[in-house]
């Protein structure tokens, strides 16, 4: 009689950029002893802090963090590295007898995870999937605003820190919307009159918005296509109060919206339990 094998339990957080899913990410780590698996496929690079918008260290609240600014900005991480990695991290955070929470908002990645036949991740990993929603509208206004207060945090400087002349826009960090865009205004910016200088800037800028705005938009299809096409059990959580609001009202938003059917969502799926037969670790 084959011996029966208890799955683990893994959390995965979706949604397009902007969307809130690191800080619920941690939310639902803190509350069900879990570690942070990062699948987001230019965070994953070391450097490009503010480009890249990762979580600092006091918003990490203390949670462990994998694949996190840990790899060679000149290298190209690929979803095969990427499924190498995770697969690592799931396997360590699980003997600590915590929960896996693998977020971001790289769908790729995510699926080629999951879907991979080779590893075989169905048959040992149970998985919760939510997907943190926001109306179009209102989420590219928000990170067009955010696009502003990362040039105010230094976003520009950040970015000549990695500038190279004829750099490969393909390959590593330098994919990240954020750098390419701001390439013609570095080349010309020390030869052209300060007004054209300031012209290219805002045009790079205003490039830098409407292309995170496209990613959005490309996220979205690809969620949409797995719930739809692949199948997923996916979990949609509407967390557009929560930019409609400011302050208070934005934070009891996000408790009431995001945070009370996440954590039922997430508790419930816990709580089951049942052997598989036939799984090989």
């Amino acid at each position: 009689m084959e011996t029966p094998i208890q799955k683990q339990h893994v959390v995965f957080i979706m949604g397009a950029t902007g969307t809130g899913k690191s800080r619920l990410s941690i939310d639902i780590a803190t509350r069900y002893s879990g570690e942070i698996i990062n699948s987001d496929k230019m965070q994953v690079y070391k450097g490009l802090d503010i480009v890249t918008n990762k979580i600092t260290e006091p918003e990490k609240r203390g949670v462990p963090h994998h694949l996190l600014g840990e790899i060679d900005p000149e290298t190209d991480f690929t979803t095969q590295d990427f499924r190498h990695h995770a697969l690592s991290a799931i396997r360590w955070v699980v003997r600590l007898n915590k929960v896996p929470v693998i977020v971001g908002g790289s769908n790729s990645f995510i699926e080629a995870l999951v879907e991979d036949p080779v590893s075989s991740f169905r048959s040992k990993y149970e998985c919760c999937f939510l997907w943190l929603d926001v109306s179009l509208p209102v989420l590219c206004s928000y990170v067009e605003k955010r696009v502003d207060q990362m040039v105010d945090a230094g976003l520009v400087d950040e970015v000549r820190g990695v500038f190279a002349p004829k750099a490969d826009y393909t390959r590593g960090i330098r994919k990240s919307i954020g750098v390419p865009e701001l390439e013609e205004y570095f080349e010309a910016e020390m030869r052209v009159e300060n007004e054209i200088a300031e012209n290219l800037l805002e045009a790079a800028i205003s490039d830098i918005k409407s292309n995170t705005c496209k990613l959005i938009n490309s996220q979205l299809r690809k969620v949409y296509r797995l719930k739809k096409e692949v199948g997923w059990p996916i979990h949609r959580i509407d967390a557009t109060t929560v930019f409609e609001k400011q302050g208070k009202e934005a934070e009891d938003a996000w408790e009431e919206d995001v945070l009370q059917p996440c954590f039922k969502i997430v508790g419930d799926f816990l709580k089951k339990s049942g052997p598989v037969y036939g799984a090989i670790y």
